[in-house]
């Protein structure tokens, strides 16, 4: 049994001892199918790509992804927020995959909160009561504060920061797509270049050279006019804003012990304390929903 995990951008993948991640961007009509041929098991599958807008709505993306995925993987089963599995493309495998997360670790830590940091969300979960997640959308989850749209890596500077403090100055930074939470992220050392493993928004090389020069170009600078010190405070000022909205979210949950997961579980740990489950699942924390449903089906007999 294997455990994948689709979205927009990246699919997760989890054999018996080893997470495959692959960028496959959906709206650029990345091949699905051929990625996961690679692959000859029954495999529990859950997603999120469906609300990819090269798709007119969500029930057009599920058909979609059901299909390339049964066409590789014929025996394959579809957790949904239902919290059960199915064979046909129906409007609860929409974005079901942090509930497979929650459902997996709902026993053991029942009065913890997941927060589950990847390259384009933070899932922020309270994991007890779990009737009360059956049922939850994208929607009803950004309204409840538990889903929080940044990432690790996607996200644009611009999205959150409008101005940083450069060389002494209050700096209103562009609104244009110069530079990503990767290029931040990249330059105060919480990811390396390998963990990078999207797109950059120029499409040039990942390195600290030209995170540096994407970042400072936010202020409509090269990076010789405010130099490397201003480009930092441009990615710290993204971060700033960035770990203010998650605690935020956080606090509302009134929970106390936090579950880090995600490629940001160390820097989540190191921030707000907590379990890091980077430590206490290996490498499968990195690919969590992939783990999960794999693991629930097993559970579960699937």
């Amino acid at each position: 049994m294997i455990g994948i995990d689709i979205g927009g951008a990246n699919i997760k993948i989890v054999t018996g001892d080893e997470v495959v991640i692959r960028y496959c961007p959906l709206w650029e009509k990345a091949p699905l199918g051929d990625i996961l041929s690679e692959f000859d098991d029954d495999a529990a599958v859950v997603m999120s790509g469906e609300l990819a807008d090269c798709f007119n709505n969500k029930t057009e993306g599920i058909r979609f992804i059901v299909d390339a995925v049964r066409g590789a993987l014929p025996k394959a089963q579809f957790y949904g927020t239902d919290a059960a599995f199915h064979t046909e493309a129906v409007l609860d495998l929409a974005a079901a995959n942090w509930l497979a997360s929650a459902d997996l670790l709902k026993d053991r830590y029942q009065d913890a909160l997941l927060l589950d940091l990847g390259s384009t969300t933070a899932d922020i979960i309270p994991l007890q009561p779990f009737r009360e997640l059956r049922g939850q959308t994208d929607l009803s989850r950004l309204r409840a504060g538990y889903l929080v749209y940044c990432g690790m890596l996607r996200t644009p500077v611009s999205s959150l920061v409008r101005s940083a403090c450069i060389n002494w100055y209050d700096t209103p930074l562009s609104t244009e797509y110069f530079a990503s939470a990767g290029d931040a992220h990249l330059v105060l050392g919480h990811i390396t270049p390998g963990e990078y493993t999207v797109a950059t928004p120029d499409g040039k090389e990942v390195n600290r050279e030209m995170s540096l020069r994407r970042l400072g170009r936010m202020a409509c600078a090269d990076l010789d006019e405010i130099g490397e010190e201003g480009a930092v405070a441009i990615a710290e000022a993204f971060w700033d804003a960035q770990k203010a909205i998650i605690g935020d979210a956080v606090a509302r949950t009134g929970r106390e012990t936090i579950l880090a997961a995600g490629i940001g579980a160390d820097l989540i740990h190191t921030t707000f304390g907590g379990i890091n489950l980077n430590r206490e699942l290996g490498r499968f924390a990195d690919a969590l929903p992939a783990y999960a449903v794999r693991e629930v089906a097993i559970r579960d007999g699937i």
